[in-house]
């Protein structure tokens, strides 16, 4: 048999589930990604119903007011996506993404059950009144009724932050970067993860928006619970075919922070002229290792310090003019500090990323409370929830998604050469000026919307009681036009922080999406918070956004605010974008 003819069925750095070298031809490509991306929807129907429903939850049966309810969701959102970090770590430092994936669908199902229970249980929560009745005195969920509220919450913010970390990098993990046949089957999978996301968000919005709705919100825990475990299955089931990857041992985030704290301490110290004299492993001698080695490159010069070889003698025994022994703290090799230069390099377009998940928060929570107030009747008899107006977005990107891989990527990539058609960075700006255009459309909606209610003498109406005579599919505009930016801005993330990070800092690099996110729905509250603070004096609604009854409110006003924002933010975004170098290719991987 020739040894040398099997070495290119072997996937270097990843081993199968016994921990054996992974072999191309059974391990691994689209096969194993497809029971992913089947995982994925799952979990994305069990919860993607919540993210846009769970404000009527909170402020209908916990009767939270509409700000605390809305600041409640945000909140909720904002800390799973924040978790993606640490569970990203863990994945690549101790447990690996598989393992990470599977414990975090567990403890996802584990608070879905709990919610379960909770509303399935009249015991569990506080007694049914009118919240929006402005007479009336509802009674806010409290004590232990609280408690479990939020166990059940954060247990699945947590759970749901965990596959966002690791099922994604997990499943770029199916391919070899190297091997230029499993490339763009790569950059396809990201495009198919959207439509896995599209296709389990129609289920969500709705099948499970009408049970929560129509049947219960026990009945629409329930049915996410039920729609998580077969995920979770469908996950496990899959693991001889995978290809896992090796875990480091160690934590790259450490390693980037004892970049900075040893460029801090040798500050004083000059630069070599010369790069190659920057501290590095031999390369031969690590041969037997997995490293990585990257090029010098010359931005963000400062971090070279860290690598700098001093001579310090007669310290701790040694001869005078012999090299103290490296301290990592004091000593970084040169490919270390390359890995912060492209971490720190990504930090501008990571921050201008924030305020569109500010935008889609909005469309999450205030946008839902306005169609809960318009007419949702199709066909004179049928009702739409106001929670499943996200369907149109989605039913079109489950169309266009497709269209977009197969015949428009491949067409672009003909006439641009780039593999991917149109850059990452190029794909982000399309998005990021789409969710500008969608909020501007959404405040010219509201200020429809609020004139009808003015016409009709419905100002003061209760909205639940009396909906307005105007159609619910009026605000299907602002949800398709961020859509569309959804598409662009979100894939083109995931594929550019992938692409762009080290070997080490996959899964932390692709947790830049998810962070972003988070801060963005942590902004929300902020920002709603501020907004009412500053107008309280001048509004006789308290503020903008005060109130349980959003027909006296001034969210167009806030609608604009936002569009504003967002095209400011574009416009940084463009700065930092045109000055962003894409890292050089690294030599291949010793080992």
């Amino acid at each position: 048999m020739d040894i040398e003819a099997m070495k290119p069925e072997l996937v270097e750095g990843k081993v199968d589930w016994k921990g054996r070298t992974a072999l191309k031809y059974k391990h691994g490509g689209m096969r194993a990604a497809l029971l992913l991306l089947v995982t994925f929807g799952f979990e994305n129907t069990a919860t993607l119903a919540l993210s846009v429903n769970l404000i009527t939850y909170f402020t209908g049966v916990m009767h939270f007011k509409l700000a605390d309810g809305a600041n409640q969701l945000t909140n909720f959102m904002g800390t799973s996506y924040i978790l993606t970090i640490l569970v990203a770590v863990l994945a690549d430092t101790y447990i690996g993404r598989f393992k990470a994936a599977l414990i975090s669908g567990c403890i996802e199902f584990l608070g879905l059950a709990l919610l379960t229970v909770q509303a399935h249980y009249s015991n569990l929560r506080p007694p049914p009144c009118n919240p929006v009745d402005e007479m009336a005195h509802c009674e806010k969920v409290k004590g232990q009724d609280a408690a479990i509220l939020f166990i059940g919450i954060y247990l699945l913010a947590f759970g749901s932050g965990g596959i966002k970390a690791s099922l994604p990098t997990h499943g770029a993990d199916q391919f070899d970067e190297k091997d230029p046949r499993e490339t763009w089957q790569m950059s396809s999978f990201f495009n198919c993860l959207l439509l896995a996301i599209c296709v389990g968000g129609a289920a969500s919005l709705t099948l499970l928006v009408w049970v929560q709705d129509n049947k219960g919100w026990d009945w629409g825990f329930g049915l996410s619970s039920i729609a998580m475990f077969i995920g979770v299955i469908i996950f496990a089931a899959g693991l001889p075919l995978y290809r896992i990857q090796v875990t480091r041992g160690t934590s790259a985030i450490i390693e980037i922070i004892q970049v900075y704290v040893a460029a801090i301490r040798k500050r004083n110290l000059r630069l070599p002229r010369d790069p190659m004299e920057l501290y590095e492993v031999d390369k031969l001698e690590e041969a037997a290792s997995e490293l990585e080695f990257l090029p010098h490159g010359n931005t963000f010069r400062f971090l070279d310090k860290a690598a700098i070889l001093e001579t310090r003698p007669e310290q701790d025994g040694t001869r005078p003019g012999e090299r103290a022994p490296p301290s990592p703290w004091r000593l970084c090799r040169l490919t270390q500090v390359e890995n912060a230069k492209i971490i720190l390099g990504m930090v501008p377009i990571f921050c201008c990323t924030i305020i569109m998940t500010l935008c889609l928060a909005q469309l999450q929570t205030f946008s839902v409370q306005q169609g809960v107030t318009m007419d949702a009747t199709v066909a004179g008899s049928f009702t739409i929830p106001p929670a499943s107006l996200p369907i149109l977005p989605v039913a079109f990107l489950i169309v266009i998604i497709p269209v977009y891989d197969r015949i428009l990527v491949p067409l672009a990539r003909k006439l641009t050469g780039h593999p991917t058609g149109i850059t990452h960075l190029q794909r982000i700006g399309v998005g990021l000026v789409l969710s500008s255009i969608s909020m501007a459309v959404a405040g010219l909606m509201e200020i429809k919307r609020k004139g009808v209610a003015r016409s009709h003498n419905m100002l003061a109406a209760i909205p639940v009681a009396q909906p307005l005579p105007i159609s619910i599919f009026w605000l299907s505009f602002q949800y398709f036009i961020f859509g569309i930016a959804d598409m662009f801005t979100y894939v083109g993330l995931l594929e550019f922080f992938y692409s762009e990070a080290p070997k080490a800092l996959k899964s932390i690099s692709t947790c830049f999406l998810w962070s972003s996110m988070a801060l963005g729905y942590f902004f929300s509250t902020v920002i709603v918070n501020i907004v009412n603070s500053a107008t309280k004096g001048i509004t006789r609604s308290g503020g903008w956004l005060a109130g349980n009854n959003i027909n006296r409110n001034h969210l167009n006003l806030f609608y604009f605010l936002l569009s504003i924002l967002s095209l400011l933010n574009f416009l940084v975004y463009l700065f930092f974008a045109r000055r962003y170098k894409y890292r050089a290719q690294a030599p291949a991987i010793l080992g």
